[in-house]
C-alpha cells in the first residue's frame, strides 16, 4: 500500500515530466435550458475564461460548444464534466477558491443533487497527455470503490507524482 504524501508546491517535487488532471461530475437539478440553471449556464464562459488565464493552467475539455456540457458521463445525460489539467495542485486550488469559481461553488447545490459518491478527482499524467472521458470515468470509478489512491486522489488527500 502506497502512503500519500503532501500536496507538492508549485514547482518543487514535481518533475518536468507531470501534469495533475482533475475531474469533477455534477448531477443537474433541471435541463441545462432551464431559467433554474440560467446563472450557472450564463457564468460558464466566463469561468472558463478565468480558468484558461489562471497561473498553472494548462488545458481543458471542450465540445464544438465551447465547453464540456454536453459530453456524455457515465451513459446519463443528467451528469456533466468539467475535465482539466493543471501544472500542479496548487495551481488548481488558486484557481478553485478563488474570484467567480468561488462564488459559484458556494451556488452548487442551487443547481446541482447532493451526491454521496465521490464526484472529483485528481491524478498525475505524463506531460502532454490529454485524459479522455473515459479515463475520468474510470479514476472516478477506482476512487468510489478504493478511496484515495495514487491512481485517484482527492485534493484532502494528494499522492506525489510518480507514487502508483
Amino acid at each position: 500500500m502506497t502512503t500519500p504524501s503532501p500536496a507538492p508546491g508549485p514547482i518543487g517535487g514535481i518533475g518536468p515530466g507531470h501534469e495533475l488532471a482533475q475531474v469533477n461530475i455534477a448531477r443537474l437539478k433541471h435541463p441545462l435550458d432551464s431559467v433554474e440553471l440560467k446563472d450557472f449556464v450564463d457564468a460558464l464562459d466566463p469561468v472558463n475564461a478565468v480558468a484558461d488565464a489562471s497561473d498553472g493552467f494548462v488545458w481543458r475539455l471542450q465540445s464544438d460548444a465551447g465547453n464540456a456540457t454536453d459530453v456524455p458521463v457515465f451513459g446519463d445525460e443528467w451528469l456533466i464534466m468539467n475535465l482539466t489539467v493543471w501544472r500542479d495542485v496548487d495551481a488548481l486550488t488558486a484557481f478553485m477558491y478563488q474570484g467567480r469559481h468561488r462564488e459559484l461553488l458556494a451556488r452548487r447545490f442551487d443547481w446541482f443533487e447532493r451526491v454521496e459518491e465521490a464526484m472529483t478527482a485528481l491524478w498525475w499524467v505524463e506531460a502532454g497527455v490529454r485524459p479522455t472521458p473515459r479515463d475520468a470515468e474510470l479514476r472516478l470509478l477506482r476512487l468510489r470503490e478504493h478511496g484515495p489512491t495514487a491512481p485517484a486522489f482527492t485534493l484532502r488527500q494528494t499522492f506525489a507524482p510518480g507514487s502508483d
